[in-house]
């Protein structure tokens, strides 16, 4: 079963190592909800592998998969939709593509910062409506970055925004002491103090039970007026009604996110007809060249695993 899209759409070696696999492959078009893996489940199964973006593997669809699935290979990193304690019980390994897109999310978060400070929504929509508006910005530089979760995303930016003159906060309870001097990055001691100091937040934390809706309006309260907040991560670690109505009373100067807690976008949406809030339709980690890398490297978890080969990247231990 195939259902990653950009995996689909995407020329590259990873078509070429897919096909000399000599697996049948059962290609849909994701992200699948629950419902949707269950119908194609029942229709197209069974299935001995599974390589899989951002589809709803639950407890159900993994029991649904049974006894013929041996593994699931996650085409990514992120594994919140994915439940992987159920995969674990079951025995089945979770294998995901650690390091093979940090620089294109880090890349965009870069991005977003520069749009939103810059207000390239209102101005672009603007132009192409005919118009002339212009709304003065603000710049990057001088200005405090703080860093939620400094790992190899994490890093990437800061490296890009130290270029851009920023002055980097982080707060990780795993430290980089080493880059951390390099780059000249403060160390944050809570995320409390990173929120109440910085100009502009990067969310960079994984999606769990703990850090979802972190950024409510108690937290959004503890910032700055003007701040900017960039998520690459995980739409759920926001409160979107909350970052909605922050955005639009103007506590945050703007709110750039590539990903929405659900997806794609359903109408009505708290951020629809926020101008300081942009929004990109996840596609962070998509560029051509990331795509393939991470592609090869899902196919080759997926492959040598079934094959039997030991060079694969396995996420959950049992």
């Amino acid at each position: 079963m195939l259902t990653t899209t950009s995996y689909q759409d995407t020329p590259g070696r990873h078509h070429e190592l897919l096909a000399a696999s000599g697996f049948e492959v059962c290609p849909a078009r994701g992200p699948l909800s629950e419902s949707q893996l269950l119908e194609l489940i029942a229709s197209e199964g069974p299935f001995d592998g599974t390589l899989n973006g951002d589809d709803e593997f639950s407890a159900g669809v993994i029991d649904a998969l049974l006894p013929e699935l041996k593994v699931i290979a996650k085409y990514g990193i992120g594994l919140d939709r994915i439940d992987v304690d159920h995969a674990s019980s079951r025995s089945i390994p979770v294998l995901f593509t650690p390091g093979v897109n940090h620089t294109t999310v880090a890349e965009h978060a870069i991005g977003l910062m520069v749009a939103v400070s810059k207000h390239f929504w209102p101005h672009l929509a603007s132009v192409k409506s005919g118009q002339w508006q212009r709304i003065t910005g603000r710049e990057l530089a001088g200005k405090r970055l703080g860093v939620l979760g400094m790992g190899r995303i994490g890093r990437e930016v800061i490296k890009r925004a130290v270029a851009f003159e920023m002055r980097p906060l982080a707060y990780d309870l795993a430290w980089d002491e080493a880059f951390a001097v390099e780059f000249g990055v403060e160390r944050a001691e809570s995320m409390a103090q990173v929120l109440e100091q910085a100009d502009v937040v990067s969310l960079h934390l994984p999606m769990t039970e703990q850090s979802r809706g972190m950024i409510n309006a108690q937290a959004l309260g503890r910032m700055k007026d003007g701040a900017i907040v960039i998520n690459t991560s995980r739409g759920g670690l926001v409160v979107e009604a909350d970052v909605a109505e922050a955005c639009r009373s103007g506590k945050l100067l703007g709110y750039g996110t590539d990903v929405l807690e659900a997806e794609p976008i359903v109408s009505p949406h708290p951020f629809q007809e926020v101008d300081n809030i942009l929004v990109t339709p996840h596609v962070g980690s998509r560029t051509h060249e990331s795509v393939e890398r991470q592609a090869v490297r899902a196919t080759r978890n997926l492959v040598n695993y079934l094959q039997g080969d030991d060079d694969y990247i396995q996420a959950n231990r049992f």
